[in-house]
């Protein structure tokens, strides 16, 4: 369950909203209380000392210390000077649509639920991580897109994107292939995989198929406690959390998009002679498609 139980006072941060939005789904009961504590009152968290908080929210001051490196912060310092929304932030709200909105307000939402969700994901992004994942496709032999459902789109988009650079690349939109492609692999292959959950089931059967024979997994994910990213070697996290009863929305997608367009770019400037060449080949060949 990754949905938050406490509806978040409106004096926490954005940033630290959406930190604990990333990891809730995968706390610990003494973690998730902890989580529903700074939910509710993220002023009490900066104004007070680690022991008095501990003490109110009926955790142990080590919880604390946890989850704040749970949420990617260095320590419980800089989660207490983060946890409360500047007097310049703006409030941000993920709103669903519903039959009562107008056009207008359909088309609002949606641009701007997903603007959001790409400056909170440019916000939590690793660089470390990120610029590790172009190290090794740097090197990398065969490169694998995986993806599932509305995923696979995004999966198919980098796989037309890199084999426009010439390089060795392939996606299978069917499971069996997924898995056959993924036994074929060997050590110094990549597998680029996507799953805003995390948790898709034949994905993490193919990853596993893959690390077996050999490859490494970047995983593109909303989720960085998810058994994707546990079974991954980098993990590239997105923050798009838009609760609509839809369920399936592009809006989650496009951070992943970005992700691998930035991938995209990385490794077109790293060998530009070899990468420009590839470009004008594939660029030239489809101007017979052009009227």
């Amino acid at each position: 369950m990754n949905d938050l139980f406490v509806v978040p006072n409106q004096a926490i941060s954005h940033q630290t909203l959406i930190r604990i939005q990333s990891v809730y789904g995968t706390l610990k009961t003494a973690e998730r209380k902890a989580a529903d504590f700074i939910l509710s009152d993220p002023e009490m968290i900066a104004a007070k000392s680690i022991s008095e908080v501990a003490s109110v929210a009926g955790c142990s001051e080590a919880t604390l210390v946890r989850l704040a490196r749970r949420m990617s912060y260095s320590g419980y310092p800089e989660l207490r000077s983060a946890v409360v929304k500047k007097t310049s932030e703006a409030s941000v709200l993920y709103q669903g649509i519903d039959k009562n909105d107008s056009q207008l307000n359909i088309i609002t939402k949606v641009f701007s639920t997903s603007v959001q969700a790409i400056h909170d994901t440019l916000n939590i992004l690793d660089i470390q991580k990120y610029e590790a994942a172009v190290e090794i496709l740097k090197s990398a032999g065969k490169i694998m897109f995986l993806g599932s459902g509305d995923a696979s789109a995004v999966a198919m988009s980098g796989f037309y994107k890199f084999l426009r650079l010439g390089l060795d690349t392939v996606c299978q939109n069917e499971y069996d292939l997924q898995l056959v492609t993924a036994s074929g692999l060997r050590p110094g292959d990549v597998v680029i995989a996507i799953s805003h959950s995390g948790k898709t089931k034949t994905i993490i059967d193919v990853i596993k198929c893959a690390k077996e024979a050999g490859a490494a997994i970047i995983a593109i994910t909303n989720h960085p406690g998810s058994p994707l990213s546990k079974n991954s070697d980098i993990q590239l996290v997105t923050a798009a959390f838009n609760h609509n009863s839809m369920g399936e929305v592009m809006t989650k997608r496009i951070p992943e998009l970005c992700i691998i367009e930035s991938l995209y770019i990385s490794l077109s400037l790293f060998d530009e002679n070899k990468t420009e060449h590839s470009l004008e080949t594939s660029s030239r060949v489809l101007t017979a498609n052009k009227i």
